[in-house]
């Protein structure tokens, strides 16, 4: 199976941009962006938070401002956020932000959405953060209420929905989205996609029409080990499991292997985080060794 890659763009939210100002720091992500495109990547992602973790007075880019930036200064490569949280933005406002976006771009948004789940972006915003399933419910409010908008606007834009949660958020996929997106392992990824196979019959939808994307982290080295001592533990907080055994941290070999499991477990498009987050030399390597 055909799979393509995406870049997940750092924005400050892991506090890539220590000593670095903002306008140098958007320059910075633009240039990403720009390698990613003239390299072979199929889109450029940004993750939506306004604070560092942990938190900190660090600044942290605003992603839609970012997105705004980017659909300007590339041409080809597909943007969007990984992923905007619901609470963060009234829902028709959020629609009429991303539908700019999307004109800026020429077509090249897809609008990412979630549930939420960094509580400290919420109290210091002083939004509400209510429990999962509450959260889970105005994830499916706001995706209605967005794609209700843009109706309006005889435009399509595609919506992707972020989350793993077996029981609702894929179900919620296989109602309304275009695509999906798990961070896990390839053997979880496979097992999750089945379940919204499951969820996509009973709901009468079309699985197959459901971009299928896994986010996941990468790391070239010499050896396994100089990458494996690399990896923090602190990985585990985004990645469950046994994360050392299937993030991209390793040799080009190991490298290599890993994307196989990926693609065998049905993943459409993996979203690589570059520990090296702000170095374009880290996307030339892996576009050389890996896009055709």
């Amino acid at each position: 199976m055909t799979m393509s890659f995406g870049i997940f763009l750092p924005v400050g939210f892991g506090q890539e941009f220590a000593g670095t100002g903002p306008a140098e720091a958007a320059d910075i992500v633009v240039e990403l962006a720009g390698t990613a495109e003239d390299t072979g990547f199929k889109a450029a992602w940004l993750p939506d938070h306004l604070l560092t973790i942990p938190p900190s007075t660090a600044f942290v880019l605003e992603s839609w401002a970012m997105l705004a930036a980017l659909a300007r200064e590339t041409d080809r490569i597909g943007i969007g956020p990984l992923v905007t949280a619901t609470g963060y933005r009234n829902p028709a406002l959020q629609a009429k932000i991303a539908s700019t976006v999307n004109g800026l771009s020429r077509g090249r948004l897809t609008f990412g959405i979630g549930a939420g789940w960094y509580e400290p972006d919420y109290r210091a915003f002083g939004y509400d953060f209510p429990e999962a399933p509450e959260r889970l419910r105005q994830l499916r409010e706001a995706v209605r209420t967005i794609r209700d908008s843009w109706s309006h606007q005889q435009a399509h834009i595609p919506t992707m929905i972020a989350g793993g949660g077996e029981k609702v958020t894929l179900k919620i996929v296989a109602e309304y989205a275009d695509a999906c997106n798990v961070m896990t392992s390839p053997t979880d990824a496979g097992r999750k996609f089945a379940v919204l196979r499951q969820h996509c019959a009973d709901s009468n939808s079309d699985y197959d029409s459901i971009l299928r994307t896994v986010t996941t982290g990468c790391l070239i080295s010499d050896t396994d080990d100089e990458a494996q001592a690399a990896l923090s533990p602190a990985a585990g907080a985004f990645y469950p499991g046994d994360f050392r055994s299937y993030l991209l941290y390793g040799t080009v070999d190991t490298v290599r292997r890993r994307i196989d499991a990926f693609r065998e477990a049905g993943v459409q498009q993996l979203i690589v985080s570059f520990h090296d987050a702000t170095e374009p030399e880290a996307v030339r390597r892996f576009a050389k060794e890996f896009i055709d």
